[in-house]
């Protein structure tokens, strides 16, 4: 959706699916809170800007992204009535390899649950390399990262919708 130069949260509203109908589920790292807390908000309101009542969606938190798939695993299995989940979370580039055996264990698990169950799970999970990079995707200069994800999630449940599940 976005590229390099655009601003993650612009969208045309008037190319979005009807969205008040849905059930979303959003899973939120709790580690970088800062970033994950700012990327929850653009999520959040951009799927109320686009018709989702405040009791269509689900938040579960969990301690950090590499959690995310389990959070997310264990969402799809508990409620069948959603949509679409977002996972969120940020992982920040450090001095040791964890950070990329975090995102590419992340990757692979969201991408392992988008084959295994029908009800898509959408990627927010921003994988910079240093804080300022996370703040200006998380509502800062270049946007929000969430209201992108959220974006994703209605047209992928209005996908789902048109498949017949």
């Amino acid at each position: 959706m976005a590229t390099e130069g655009n601003n993650l949260s612009d969208y045309d509203k008037s190319a979005i699916p009807n969205a008040e109908k849905f059930r979303f589920g959003i899973v939120v790292a709790e580690w970088n809170d800062k970033i994950t807390e700012g990327l929850y908000k653009g999520a959040h309101e951009a799927l109320v800007d686009n018709g989702v009542e405040e009791s269509r969606i689900l938040r579960w938190n969990v301690p950090g992204s590499f959690e995310l798939v389990y959070g997310a695993k264990k969402m799809l299995e508990s409620y069948d009535m959603l949509d679409a989940v977002i996972v969120i979370g940020s992982v920040i580039k450090g001095e040791t390899k964890h950070f990329d055996f975090v995102c590419e264990g992340v990757t692979q698990g969201i991408k392992d649950l988008n084959i295994q169950y029908d009800t898509p799970v959408i990627f927010c999970v921003l994988t910079d390399n240093n804080m300022q990079q996370a703040i200006d995707r998380s509502g800062g200069k270049h946007g929000n990262k969430g209201t992108e994800a959220a974006i994703a999630a209605i047209k992928m449940a209005q996908l789902r919708q048109n498949a017949g599940f």
